[in-house]
């Protein structure tokens, strides 16, 4: 997973972690390729300015995530005066964008003001009618670790500079949870959340203790004892914290998880601004199950044939015989697993084995900048089992993370094996296609080379977690691991998932779906292992709309790829394409299906 469309209250999720280098005024929010810029043009591309530097000053951790750093001493201000601040300023700019005369923009400012109006829209909308800051405690436990984690995860500026920022920000985060402990009614926040939160909030700590303290010697004297002070101030303010989540919030936390149908409805739309509603995505996504388990079958046929024990595969099977063939399939990739102790160093393997293939097949041009699998810092663990980790769209040339989350130390044999199985071998291949190679590194290095800032800024979670899934594809179809068909099968399981993602996702926040038939359909129809599906569980309780960006972004690419093909004939080459479809940025898939076939920006 990677970048997501948020509303700005809640932008703050560290999964793209960005940092630039420029301190100055916010840069230039986008460039025309247009040789005569029309006085709408004009007031666009000021808008756009006006909408960069406003955010930032509003989001100070989100600005050091995205590259300005002009307020790195600074944290989100989430008391009631800041939050109306940040909505008269969202309602402000929303006025002003619908008095331009959006037909007069260029084409690449069509896109833009389409992005930043439905992003206006999403942040009041959130503000008002969605309230996040009233019942999820994960927004404010995400903004104190990515506070802390934006300023020292990479190297934009001297560390001395970036620690003084640290300390000036950790005197700040007690504020912060004196904010949360005001604004949160424990009647409306779920007991997953807060749960979720009492275990993630010392994790902070982890980083103070992992990433700063081992370098506070490269302070001046002054400067040291402000840091330490500044982090035995915030020790205290953490433990008196865990003791407010433990003994007040958890206890009172009764809210329901599940959001509802309106906001539900309401709130897919703006995240995935697709043309395919809710309807439309179980629709398909219910029609893909049914043939990708028959594409399963077949490859578990061809598997399993003369294999001694092997299961009957008749050519027209009962449901129980397609079952038990495809399990029995899996059954040999699962065998080939790492230890618990070895699944960051086999990400590490598989992400060089997939960067030589689709160097040696030129599926796309690679990025010239580094990217590093790293243990998930542990404010972040708990929801996804890896990430993306990016650098922002001004700081280019920064190191981009993969991280790995670990294996719980309290987990059991039963629990740990069940994990092995599910990340055997072939899906941690799998994973560093998805994360890294060549799916959200290398699309978002991409992405980060179209000059527009604001377009980079606003990225469609859908567009960006689409092409990660599609990469999975293209490395199948191109013969990755020389034709592997047990590769070739957990490619498909891994769209099984993507698929069931997109079905749990509407049927647990609007019908209801109990744990249970979640359960069952990730285990039995997904062929998920019980730890796989348990974490998605709490994944879909904890989040709502991000699971089917994956499934909407995906079918986009797909319908996306089969027009250029069918527009292009015999002349359509594969890595110019995918060069192309990633040089618009991230705009969600409609936009960059306009841009690629020359459509109207509607």
């Amino acid at each position: 997973m990677s970048r997501l469309l948020l509303p700005l209250v809640s932008l703050i999720v560290v999964l793209a972690a960005c940092s630039p280098k420029a301190p100055e005024p916010a840069p230039p929010a986008t460039t025309s390729t247009t040789p005569a810029v029309s006085e709408a043009d004009t007031q666009f591309n000021d808008l756009s300015a006006r909408w960069l530097d406003g955010a930032m000053r509003l989001s100070p951790v989100f600005a050091t995530q995205i590259g300005d750093h002009r307020f790195d001493a600074e944290l989100d201000d989430l008391s009631p005066e800041g939050r109306a601040k940040s909505l008269a300023f969202s309602k402000s700019l929303l006025a002003d964008l619908e008095n331009i005369d959006r037909s007069k923009l260029s084409r690449e400012n069509q896109v833009d003001a389409s992005v930043l109006r439905n992003q206006l829209r999403y942040d009041i909308w959130g503000y008002e009618s969605l309230q996040s800051w009233a019942w999820d405690p994960m927004m404010y436990s995400q903004l104190a670790g990515g506070a802390i984690y934006s300023l020292v995860a990479r190297d934009f500026a001297p560390l001395p500079d970036r620690l003084r920022n640290a300390t000036l920000r950790m005197e700040k985060i007690p504020m912060l949870f004196a904010q949360m402990r005001a604004n949160l009614d424990p009647a409306r926040v779920p007991q997953i959340h807060a749960q979720t939160v009492a275990k993630q909030n010392k994790g902070i700590l982890s980083l103070i203790d992992e990433l700063i303290v081992p370098h506070a010697g490269d302070l001046a004297s002054a400067d040291r004892q402000n840091l330490e002070a500044a982090i035995a101030t915030l020790r205290k303010a953490v433990d008196e914290h865990q003791a407010w989540l433990d003994k007040t919030l958890v206890p009172k936390a009764k809210g329901d998880f599940r959001i509802g149908q309106q906001l539900y409805d309401q709130k897919l739309a703006f995240a995935l601004d697709s043309q395919l509603s809710r309807a439309d995505i179980r629709s398909r996504a219910e029609a893909e199950l049914t043939r990708v388990r028959a594409d399963m079958y077949s490859v578990a046929r061809g598997v399993l044939a003369g294999r001694e024990g092997a299961p009957e595969t008749p050519e027209a099977p009962s449901a129980a015989q397609r079952q038990a063939a495809i399990q029995a399939a899996l059954e040999l990739a699962y065998a080939d697993r790492p230890t618990r102790d070895k699944v960051v160093e086999t990400a590490k393997s598989t992400l060089a084995t997939a960067t030589d293939f689709v160097r040696a097949k030129d599926l796309i041009t690679l990025p010239d900048a580094a990217v590093k699998v790293i243990l998930m810092p542990e404010f972040q663990r708990g929801v996804s089992v890896a990430y993306c980790d990016s650098p922002g769209p001004l700081d280019k040339s920064l190191d981009t993370f993969y991280a790995v989350s670990p294996i719980p130390d309290d987990w059991t044999d039963e629990q740990t094996t069940s994990y092995l199985r599910e990340y055997n071998t072939r899906s941690i291949d799998e994973l560093s296609i998805h994360e890294a190679m060549p799916g959200h590194y290398v699309q978002i290095w991409h992405s980060n080379k179209y000059p527009s800032v604001l377009r980079a800024v606003l990225s469609s979670g859908s567009f960006v977690e689409g092409w990660a899934v599609y990469a999975e594809k293209v490395m199948v179809d191109a013969g990755y691991r020389d034709n592997d068909p047990l590769y070739h099968l957990i490619q498909l399981k891994w769209y099984l998932r993507v698929i069931t993602n997109a079905i749990i996702d509407q049927a647990i926040h609007v019908d209801g779906m109990s744990r249970d038939d979640a359960m069952k359909l990730m285990t039995e129809m997904g062929f998920q292992e019980e730890r796989e599906a348990a974490g998605k569980w709490v994944r879909a309780q904890l989040s709502s709309t991000q699971l089917p960006t994956y499934f909407v972004g995906v079918q986009e690419h797909y319908d996306l790829r089969r027009a250029v093909e069918e527009k292009q004939g015999d002349a359509f080459k594969l890595k110019d394409y995918h060069d192309k479809v990633l040089s618009f940025g991230s705009p969600s898939g409609r936009y960059v299906r306009a841009l690629m076939l020359d459509q109207p920006i509607e």
